[in-house]
This record gives structure tokens, C-alpha cells and sequence, in this order.
């Protein structure tokens, strides 16, 4: 919300500008002022909205002019005074002033000031102000309302800035149709948004408990019972179908609010849309849908105990039939109050565990939330946000963990999600192993894989859940993400997949392994379609004896099309808790080629000081005829052996 309102008042020449502007400040008519008084400041304590308020003059004069145009486009609300013995003075509003500011290009509210009411002879009725005050209320929308003062007395000069201020702070524009008299539809599909949330046990309506809540989250006060029945009671009386059953509908709770805005208690309209995250646009703001969460490098984001408990309590609240499942209807209330599902471009549900019609199962649907948090923790913070986690801020609902290279160290994991990486010559079967994971059925026909594919299962490991998430990248991903070290550094396990009936596709395997630097990552190795005869690999070795050589455990034989996958899912989940057990060479190849890499660049350092300085020397020394070039020459190229035979 602003935090300071600049009030500009305009006007006729002897309208009383100048005057208002002094009597609120000395809060007694002062007969005599200057031609513009200097601009005032008023601090927030004493402004009913807490918010630093400047007051600017202005004059009205050819000399002004360049000094009343730069006040324009500064102006946060402007107030057009006029005189009430001057019928003059109010016809120029709608055939000067306001034309004026558009044409400056300047359109920021405007409120209606009528000075010197104690010079009107005679009562006026509010219904003859209005056929004064509505036909330019019609034609410049820009105008909020009108204000009648006499600075003289002093009468209602408060009130100007009072109106003023909320013109800023609680605009009119964004939410009602002066014109039509009705709410607007980013104010109604707000308000639609946030009677479902309150709505808690959504039997579409809001009952004495559910209605409390919602007076205490926005105005930190509970509604008393008499309260309550004269709000009911006023709204069955005036908006058809507005109560049922004892509490309000929807339709009841737009009408409410459309009775505040034309009652002019818009502030209690904006308090509700603010206290759900909406800005001045009537959308919800980039910082409330994504409030401040650094993740340090290397640690990566999970759902919390509270976490999981609000997606469980959401999943079991929408779950209207009870069978355990979100169905496809189900899932389209879940997201009735956020822009859509994330995952409509993510082949969901195939990405996680569903029932045989389809519909997700709460183990699927914790599982992608898991995957969500693990791969986009700011996806899951939006969401979050749409779905009514009750902590503001519903960073509560995550938890960094700790870094890897601090878990590997330890030789303890202590994270819940882990991610794999699975490569493989296209057709191998990774898609296959990715299917199988998710609980879907095999399918014989080979798509090749065009862009990233992600699931994930839950898995267990001695009596405690874990998630895994399972990638395969597809040729056009697949080299982005193996040659950047930030991307290879968040996976736990990287699965290598042959097909042990191809010849040729255990040495793409081998290629990847030299192409890329990959030895850091736990590593298994997986041979698919061994329900087929074994071919021999063309390949300098053997996959068996190629991990036995690199230290790990010979290839796990899997064939997803008889259903035998050989429990590798918990292997891999296994290895992603005790990396240290299947690091390529051993648990000390990553520092000891850390190290080598490091011993090399300092050697080369130190031999190319030293060259320079014997390829110098020889410059200086050498003469025709002597031995000293021969022999430098020989210890520079021995130096330089020495060195490779060191590294």
C-alpha cells in the first residue's frame, strides 16, 4: 500500500484555494493569505490512513501555468475547488478542468470541492447536489465524489482531505462501475476467489465459524452475534439467494461488498482485498505470491511437516466422493482459485501415482509436490498462495536442507527427495523405466523423447518414506544439462541405461562418461530388456567388467515389459542416501581429481615460469659454437616429462 499522498487543489481565481489549505492547518479562518501558501506536510500519526500527506497550492494564472502543470503530473489525487456563490466557477469543472487533465495525459482521481457554503442562501437537498454533481460523475470517471466546506466557518475542511486521502488509498475505480452501478469483474472474480477460500469446508457457504474467521484474518476482531444476524438479515432482506441455511452464499458476500463501496466504505473493501495479497490492479502482488526464501547453493528445497499436512487437508477436502482419488473434476476446484494447474504441460498425471481411471491418489499427489518443491520451489510458493495457506509469509511450509557436498562428507543424508538423472542411447528404455516408477503399464510403441520427462514415487527405505524423482532430458536437453556443472551438481544419482539386447548401446554410455565430467555423482548402472537374448556389447570391455573396474556394482538387469525391475528403484534411492558408496573409483576419486586438477595447473604454472626463465637464459648466454642451448633445450623437455609423469 503507498505510504504518502500528494493532494493538489486547483480551482477558479478567489475560490478559496489557499484558504481551505490554511484553515486546516490553524484550524480557524485566517482572512487574509497569501497568493499560493507553500506546500504542507502532515505526518502520518496524525492522518486517519497513517500515511504522510503533502498539500499543494497552486494559482491559476498565465504565470502559473508552468508551475500548476508540473504540480498536475506530480499529484497523487487532485481537489477542483469551486465557489458556491460563483455558479461560474463549478461550470468550468466539466468544460476546463477536467478536459485540462486529460490533456496533459494525467489520470489519477479527482474529487470535487465546494467552497464557501455558508455564502448559500436557502437549504440545499442531497438530491439536488446529485443532479449538479452525477452528469459529470458520468462523463469523467476520474471524479470520486464531492465535498461541500466553508473555510470560513471552518465546515467539513477535514473531510476534503480525508476524501482525498482514501481517493488514493481505497480507490473506487478498480472496483465499482459508477456508470453501471456494479462491482467490476476483476473485483468480482477477487471476491469470487476469496469467498472459496474462506469457504473451508466449501458447501458453498459461509457459516457463523467460517464468516469469524474471515472478520479476524482482515480486521483482527471477531464479529458478535448480533452483528452477524443484522449483516444477515440485511442481506436476505435486499439480495435474492443471498443467505442459505443460515449463512452467507456467494451472491450474498458480492452484494455486501457492493453495499460497502456505494455506502462509500470502500477502505473496508480494500482491507479484505489487501489481506489477501492483492495489489491496486486487483492482482495478487509479484511479493505475496513470492515472498523472500533464499536457498543457499547446493541445498536444495522440500515440503515441511506443515507442508505436507496442508496439500493432505487439501487433497481430503476435495475429494468429494470419498474414494481416495482426485479425479478430474475434483482437480479442476482444487484449482478453481489459482490461474490452472502447474503441471498441464508436464504430461500429468502420468508423472506420478494414479488410480486405473486416472484420478490421483494422495501418494501421487504428495509425490508431486514433492517433485514441484524439489525442482521449482517457487511454484510451489504461488501455489501456496492460491490455495489459502494460512501463514502469510508460507515460507513455514518449506525447509532447506542441507548441502550435499556437506551430506556426502558426513557419509549422512539427512534429505526426504532425491533427484536422479537417467541417460541412455535413444531407445534404450529410460521412458520405459520412467513409466514403470509412476505405476503406469508398458507400452510397446517407441516415442523418441523430445523434451524433459520428470515423475516421481514415493519409496521406501526401512520403514521411512522417501521421494525420488526420476529425469530423462531426450537428445535436444541432453548435453545442456551434463556440460553445466550447476545443473549436474543437483542430482543425488545418476542411472545409466543400456539396452542389453542392442550391441551399440552400452558405448554411447561410455562416450557420455568421457564427454562430460560426471565422476562426482553417485552412479548406477542399469541394463533394460533382459527378457531378451543377451548381445554382446561392442565395446572395449564389458558392462560388468566396466563397473568393476570403475568400483560399482555390475548393471542391474530390468525388464519393464514382464514386470521385472529387479527393485531398482530402491537401489537408486539407496544409493541416494549413502552416496558415498557408489562414486566412480571410490568415495575419494571426486577429491582426488579435484586435487590432480589442481597439482596440474600449479605445475604448469611453475614450468612455464621456468621455461621462460632457461628460454631467456639461453637468449642471453648462447653464443655460436656452445653447449649452453643443447642442454637447456634437454632439461626443459625433461621438466616438462616429469610433469606428465606426475600427473
Amino acid at each position: 500500500m503507498r505510504r504518502d499522498v500528494r493532494i493538489l487543489l486547483v480551482g477558479d481565481e478567489a475560490v478559496g484555494k489557499s484558504t481551505i489549505v490554511t484553515s486546516l492547518i490553524k484550524e480557524s479562518f485566517v482572512p487574509h493569505v497569501q497568493h499560493v501558501v507553500p506546500e504542507v506536510t502532515i505526518p502520518p500519526e496524525v492522518t486517519p490512513e497513517n500515511v504522510t500527506t503533502y498539500i499543494v497550492d497552486s494559482g491559476c494564472g498565465p504565470q502559473d501555468r508552468p508551475h500548476l502543470e508540473s504540480e498536475i503530473r506530480k499529484a497523487h489525487v487532485i481537489c477542483v475547488v469551486y465557489s458556491i456563490d460563483n455558479p461560474n466557477s463549478f461550470d468550468r469543472i466539466p468544460t476546463y478542468w477536467l478536459p485540462y487533465f486529460r490533456q496533459l495525459g494525467v489520470n489519477v482521481p479527482v474529487i470535487l470541492v465546494g467552497n464557501k457554503i455558508d455564502l448559500r442562501g436557502g437549504e440545499v437537498t442531497n438530491e439536488a447536489l446529485e443532479d449538479e454533481i452525477i452528469p459529470i460523475m458520468n462523463e469523467f470517471k476520474e471524479v470520486e465524489t464531492c465535498v461541500e466546506c466553508s473555510a470560513k466557518l471552518p465546515l467539513n475542511v477535514s473531510e476534503v482531505f480525508y476524501f482525498a486521502q482514501k481517493a488514493v488509498l481505497h480507490p473506487t475505480a478498480p472496483l465499482y462501475d459508477s456508470r453501471d452501478h456494479v462491482l467490476k469483474k476483476e473485483c468480482v472474480s477477487a471476491l469470487r476467489r476469496i469467498f472459496k477460500l474462506c469457504d473451508t469446508n466449501k458447501d458453498g457457504i459461509l457459516d457463523a465459524a467460517e464468516l469469524n474467521e474471515f472478520q479476524r484474518k482482515c480486521f483482527d476482531t471477531p464479529l458478535q452475534s448480533q452483528e452477524l444476524e443484522g449483516i444477515k438479515a440485511m442481506v436476505q432482506e435486499h439480495a435474492d439467494g443471498g443467505v442459505r441455511e443460515g449463512g452467507l452464499t456467494e451472491a450474498g458476500f458480492l452484494y455486501l461488498h457492493t453495499i460497502f463501496i456505494q455506502r462509500g466504505r470502500l477502505e473496508t473493501t480494500w482491507t479484505v482485498l489487501r489481506k489477501f495479497g492483492y495489489g491496486e490492479d486487483l492482482r495478487l502482488t509479484e511479493g505475496f505470491l513470492y515472498p523472500k526464501f533464499d536457498v543457499p547453493h547446493d541445498c536444495s528445497v522440500e515440503l515441511s511437516p506443515l507442508g505436507y499436512q496442508f496439500f493432505t487437508d487439501i487433497f481430503e477436502t476435495f475429494d468429494k466422493d470419498q474414494d481416495g482419488a482426485l479425479n478430474a473434476e475434483e482437480l479442476e476446484d482444487v484449482f478453481s482459485t489459482s490461474p490452472g494447474n502447474p503441471w498441464a504441460g508436464q504430461k500429468f498425471p502420468d508423472t506420478t501415482v494414479a488410480d486405473d481411471t486416472g484420478a490421483v491418489t494422495l501418494q501421487g499427489w504428495l509425490a508431486q509436490w514433492s517433485m514441484t518443491t524439489l525442482l521449482d520451489h517457487k511454484t510451489t510458493l504461488a501455489y501456496l498462495a492460491y490455495l489459502g495457506y494460512p501463514d502469510d509469509s508460507r515460507t513455514s511450509a518449506l525447509h532447506v536442507t542441507r548441502p550435499r557436498k556437506v551430506d556426502r562428507r558426513k557419509g549422512k543424508v539427512t534429505r526426504n527427495v532425491f533427484l536422479c538423472y537417467v541417460c541412455g542411447a535413444a531407445g534404450s528404455g529410460k521412458t520405459s523405466l520412467l513409466r514403470a516408477f509412476a505405476g503406469k503399464p508398458f507400452s510397446p510403441k517407441y516415442e523418441p523423447t523430445k523434451k524433459m520427462n520428470s515423475v516421481v514415487n514415493s519409496v521406501d527405505i526401512d520403514g521411512s518414506e522417501k521421494y525420488l524423482v526420476l529425469q530423462e532430458f531426450g537428445s535436444k536437453y541432453e548435453a545442456e544439462t551434463l556440460r553445466n556443472p550447476k545443473k549436474t551438481d543437483l542430482a543425488d544419482v545418476i542411472v545409466y541405461v543400456h539396452d542389453s539386447s542392442d550391441t551399440n548401446s552400452f558405448s554411447y554410455i561410455s562416450n557420455l562418461r568421457q564427454q562430460y565430467s560426471l565422476d562426482h555423482i553417485p552412479t548406477l548402472f542399469v541394463a533394460t530388456k533382459s527378457d531378451l537374448d543377451l548381445a554382446q556389447q561392442r565395446h572395449e570391455v564389458q558392462p560388468d567388467v566396466y563397473c568393476r573396474r570403475l568400483g560399482l556394482q555390475v548393471p542391474v538387469a530390468v525388464s519393464v515389459k514382464t514386470g521385472q525391475t529387479a527393485d531398482v528403484f530402491h537401489a537408486i534411492c539407496s544409493i541416494a542416501m549413502n552416496p558415498n558408496s557408489a562414486i566412480p573409483g571410490g568415495s575419494d576419486r571426486a577429491v582426488s581429481a579435484a586435487a590432480r586438477l589442481r597439482t596440474y595447473v600449479t605445475v604448469c604454472t611453475l614450468v612455464g615460469g621456468l621455461a621462460t626463465g632457461v628460454l631467456l637464459a639461453y637468449r642471453t648466454f648462447s653464443r655460436p659454437g656452445s653447449s649452453f642451448g643443447a642442454w637447456s633445450g634437454q632439461w626443459a623437455a625433461w621438466l616438462f616429462g616429469a610433469a606428465r609423469r606426475e600427473l
